[in-house]
């Protein structure tokens, strides 16, 4: 007789479970435990009373952040940035990897992609000193490159509108090789046989890569977009904060709501208040995945997370 029911699937995948455990438990540990944490936006936090025994204050925390003045600059900035991110990067990803699929022999394309790959691995902090030996005022390369030529020096770490630019770069350039990996690797399960036909109808590489490669990427490329909108208010604090600092002449293009809560910690100790800027922040991730997932759903709901 089989076993039926759950404890059934249990034993019968329970190899399959096993594998999964290490990824439940990580997720249960850093991402479902600490939601319980959510109170503190809605209390005034006291060492004495901890979590569960400081006072409530209701909507007091919020009041202060939105009061603040920085509510919506922090916000518009963190969702321009990551609107910024998902469009330059995944065009960048996208054209890498059909490059690398259409004119990288086999030899060579290993060779480019390790050379893509690694700006991936280098820590924020190396990438955020490399930025400043670039754009110091006094012995930056580029202003020492200027000199030369008899040319004023940039003051770039006093001058905001440049960051903006800066940091797409920035991003585009430690992204680009991670996303055209996934793309390469999407593009190479493509069946072969729609390509050699093409080519047997006498159809050159430009037409195989819009009427064949770029429609089949699509239903990737919606996934990933959909992985990314749910960040949309989420700001990369590596990459802002190594890259920017403490550095308040250029806070007003580039303070995203993940430094503001840090620097609020830091120097004020508000802890509900926060608490209560994170709360915003997920609510506003939240309601975007919503949103964007019913768009999508409603185009094709094949194409959709759920």
């Amino acid at each position: 007789m089989h076993r039926k029911g759950f404890l059934g699937d249990l034993i019968k995948y329970r190899t399959l479970l096993l594998m999964l455990l290490p990824a439940v438990l990580f997720f249960i540990v850093f991402a479902y435990i600490p939601m319980a944490g959510i109170v503190l936006a809605f209390k005034q936090f006291t060492y004495e009373g901890g979590i569960l025994g400081s006072p409530w204050n209701g909507l007091d925390n919020f009041r202060f952040f939105f009061e603040s003045g920085q509510a919506w600059q922090v916000t518009r900035n963190t969702a321009l940035y990551n609107i910024a991110f998902i469009v330059v990067n995944n065009l960048l990803q996208i054209t890498m990897a059909i490059l690398l699929f259409e004119v990288a022999h086999k030899w060579s394309r290993k060779l480019f992609q390790t050379m893509l790959f690694l700006p991936y691995f280098i820590s924020w902090v190396v990438v955020g000193a490399i930025a400043y030996n670039l754009f110091s005022y006094d012995f930056g390369l580029i202003n020492v490159i200027l000199n030369t030529f008899g040319m004023e020096p940039i003051d770039i770490y006093n001058t905001a509108a440049y960051w903006p630019y800066i940091l797409v770069i920035v991003s585009a350039w430690k992204a680009v090789g991670y996303g055209s990996i996934m793309y390469l690797a999407a593009i190479t399960s493509i069946d072969t046989e729609m390509y050699e036909a093409a080519e047997i109808d006498g159809a050159n590489v430009f037409q195989r890569i819009f009427r064949i490669t770029i429609p089949n990427l699509i239903p990737t490329v919606i996934i990933l977009v959909l992985l990314s909108i749910g960040n949309i208010f989420r700001g990369d604090f590596g990459m802002f904060y190594n890259m920017v600092g403490n550095n308040g002449l250029l806070f007003s293009n580039t303070d995203v709501i993940d430094t503001f809560v840090f620097r609020s910690l830091t120097s004020s100790n508000d802890i509900g208040m926060s608490s209560a800027a994170g709360f915003y922040q997920s609510i506003l991730g939240f309601a975007t995945i919503l949103i964007a997932n019913y768009v999508v759903r409603r185009y094709d709901k094949d194409r959709a997370l759920f």
